[in-house]
């Protein structure tokens, strides 16, 4: 998936939305500091997913618990609150360093394989990407993208135009490797 960083909002059209896609089961993330990488991994394959950049590991799992989002981190000290060892909070304590290894955890532990939706969320701001007609793409992304490419989304928030160039070939082969098989 490229990303041409020429930000500026097409009107939304009735109907353009993705049918039938929604979040998957309902299953959300907050994603701390430490395991950052994972909250694009997670959005790229359709996933709600919160960054935490704080450092208060209350407020954390406040947000986890008021957002029903499972919590990724490798903190220790917040797998052993209360409100996790009793189950009424799901947490995963990230082992790994490497992101792609990290990711496998996640998706193991979750048994998340059978529900991808691949390139729905934006990257940067989690929102549901709409589609475009491909004219109304023309002015916002470079000519030879516009040449070469017929499909474009975009995302409501930041405005930002995803396409399936070289990037996204390149994603879609990462994510294969995390297909069951």
């Amino acid at each position: 998936m490229s990303l041409f960083r020429k930000n500026l909002p097409l009107p939304l059209a009735k109907g353009k939305g993705i049918k039938g896609i929604g979040l998957i089961n309902n299953l959300k993330f907050i994603v701390d500091c430490n395991v950052g990488k994972l909250v694009k991994w997670l959005r790229l394959i359709g996933y709600d997913t919160r960054f935490f950049n704080g450092s208060n590991d209350s407020h954390l799992v406040a947000t986890a618990l008021a957002e029903g989002r499972v919590i990724l981190t490798r903190d220790t000290q917040i797998m052993k609150q209360r409100v996790i060892t009793s189950g009424k909070l799901k947490a995963i304590l990230i082992q790994g360093d490497e992101p792609e290894l990290q990711m496998r955890q996640v998706i193991d532990a979750l048994d998340l394989d059978s529900k991808f939706r691949p390139f729905t969320l934006c990257l940067e701001c989690n929102q549901v990407l709409v589609e475009r007609d491909r004219g109304e793409a023309k002015d916002l992304v470079p000519p030879y993208v516009y040449q070469t490419q017929s499909q474009f989304m975009q995302c409501p928030a930041c405005h930002r135009i995803y396409w399936r160039g070289t990037h996204w070939q390149a994603m879609t082969k990462t994510l294969k490797k995390f297909a069951k098989g």
